[in-house]
């Protein structure tokens, strides 16, 4: 039986690569497994030796110590591999397929999963609906970032690829529609982008940089995104999109200066709870500050898409009530406005299919756009480090050598 190497989180500021169990199909216990979880059987799954796995912000929140993540979790949830092993009740993904993994995990047969509301299912974990790999409270279903990994109820759960040497030579890009490109197109849709919309995305991390993409491919006519990092809103610029420096003073004041009029018809929050101050309160975290902003700035009659991630529990929250989730909103200023708000995790199978479609036919380079680099798995704390400190970088774990990047 192969080895299996892993990321683990080891506490606030650290992840280390270690050796854990080969997947089988059983659900064993270990850090983070919800205890009607250990035993359960998984017939209906498949063992992927993983093509890619890429690093996200929501794991570098667990990394921070920013949730209540247990020391040993197997990080990682955007996941792309090869079918290696399937499980007796699995008909139709067979081995050797390059599949494609939605970071929600979705059993197929609750109504929620029947209704497209797979970021919701209610029957993969007994904690809440909802779950997701390597996660804190979503069940304790073993992540990603690792040589080989378990994907339950994988009829439904895998994407398969219809061409296996197309999906590597575009492998870049298709490791995104595990998560944060339909992540950030479901800020946009969410948001009601269309054809001439304006639209504004607070933050440009990979998430932000997504949902940008993902409104220009819903037609919008100006994309403005806003960041305090200028690495990242050159990355931006480099698809086409304005910027602004949230730093720099209002976002009302320089959104006029772009388009002629304070507001925008659409506005994305892909920053999330541990959003930072805009002006000169900018070098101090405040958590309401985007969502508050997005109201400003949206018109009347808007919409506001929130992709970016809030939690119930951050013990190193700036306030009491934030601890908990509860944030200072102006919910009045979003009444008085009649805007529309849409929040939780995207069901990504409701986006994913098109979204490849969109990358095998050359109508998106999302990979480009959100700067991939491939880097090899013992490199993994390395990136997580650079991200951390703002790199303008999607980091992209090549854990058995697929990507060329292993030395």
């Amino acid at each position: 039986m192969p080895t299996n190497r892993a990321v683990s989180y080891q506490g606030p500021g650290k992840v280390e690569v270690v050796d854990i169990d080969y997947p089988t199909f059983e659900l064993k216990d270990g850090p983070g497994v919800h205890p009607d979880n250990v035993g359960r059987k998984v017939p209906h799954g498949v063992i992927l030796k993983t093509v890619s796995t890429n690093i996200c912000g929501s794991d570098q929140h667990m990394v921070r110590g920013r949730t209540t993540a247990p020391e040993g979790l197997v990080l990682g949830h955007e996941i792309t591999g090869e079918v290696v092993e399937t499980g007796p009740d699995v008909e139709f993904v067979k081995v050797g397929d390059i599949v494609s993994v939605p970071f929600n995990i979705a059993c197929g047969r609750c109504r929620n999963c029947k209704e497209q509301q797979t970021g919701i299912c209610l029957n993969v974990n007994p904690e809440r609906p909802g779950s997701a790999y390597g996660y804190v409270d979503m069940g304790g279903w073993v992540g990603g970032q690792a040589e080989y990994v378990l994907v339950p109820y994988a009829d439904f759960n895998c994407l398969v690829f219809p061409d296996r040497d197309q999906a590597l030579e575009k492998i870049l890009d298709l490791t995104m529609l595990s998560d944060i490109f339909p992540t950030g197109f479901h800020g946009a849709v969410t948001a009601g982008v269309g054809v001439g919309s304006t639209v504004y995305v607070a933050g440009a991390g990979p998430v932000g940089l997504a949902a940008a993409v993902g409104a220009q491919l819903l037609g919008a006519a100006v994309v403005i995104v806003g960041d305090l990092n200028e690495g990242r809103l050159a990355q931006a610029r480099s698809f086409g999109c304005e910027t602004v420096d949230v730093s720099a003073g209002p976002v009302e004041d320089q959104i006029a200066q772009i388009l002629g009029v304070p507001e925008v018809d659409c506005g994305v929050d892909a920053v999330g709870f541990e959003a930072r101050g805009h002006g000169k309160d900018s070098a101090q975290e405040a958590p309401a500050t985007v969502l508050n902003s997005l109201m400003a700035v949206t018109r009347a009659g808007g919409g506001l898409g929130i992709p970016g991630l809030y939690v119930t529990g951050d013990p190193g929250a700036p306030t009491e009530d934030a601890k908990e989730g509860s944030l200072s909103l102006r919910l009045g200023l979003g009444w008085a406005k009649s805007l529309s708000f849409a929040t939780g995790q995207c069901p990504v199978m409701k986006y994913n299919r098109a979204l490849m479609q969109a990358i095998l036919h050359d109508k998106v380079q999302i990979a480009k756009a959100v700067n991939a680099k491939a880097i090899p798995l013992d490199q993994a704390p390395q990136g997580y480090h650079e991200f951390d400190e703002g790199a303008a970088t999607k980091y992209v774990l090549d854990p058995n050598g697929y990507l060329g990047t292993a030395a």
